[in-house]
């Protein structure tokens, strides 16, 4: 069993993080030891780090809630549970192309700029009237 604090190093989480996601009862059947403090089993270290994977997915805290509730259910909700990861992916997909693009222009640039640093090409801009 694991204490919040080590909880929160093996899932790479802040502990206000992984108390409000208890608060809001993403982390279905904490457990508490004798003093009262919430524990964590491997179970829900795993479950934890799901957690963490659907909110950078950009999943919201309702729609996290309601992966969890369709989980919970167990197998008979797993094509809706891949219906809802497919619609994610393909929402990063995009996101991930919007951002190679923005990555090869400023390669682009970049080469650029040492091309004309180094005299191999004549600087021009296209702000700059020549």
């Amino acid at each position: 069993m694991y204490s919040m604090k080590e909880t929160c190093q093996l899932v790479n989480m802040s502990y206000q993080t992984l108390k409000f996601y208890c608060n809001e009862g993403l982390i279905p059947n904490v457990k508490r030891d004798r003093n009262n403090y919430r524990i964590f089993d491997d179970n829900d270290i795993n479950w934890i780090k799901s957690l963490y994977c659907l909110k950078n997915c950009g999943m919201s805290i309702k729609e996290m809630k309601n992966y969890l509730d369709l989980c919970l259910q167990g197998e008979s909700t797993i094509p809706i549970r891949k219906e809802i990861l497919k619609h994610k992916q393909e929402e990063l997909l995009k996101e991930k192309e919007k951002i190679q693009s923005s990555i090869d222009f400023i390669d682009w640039k970049q080469h650029f700029y040492d091309d004309v640093l180094s005299g191999k090409t004549k600087y021009y801009s296209n702000l700059i009237k020549s």
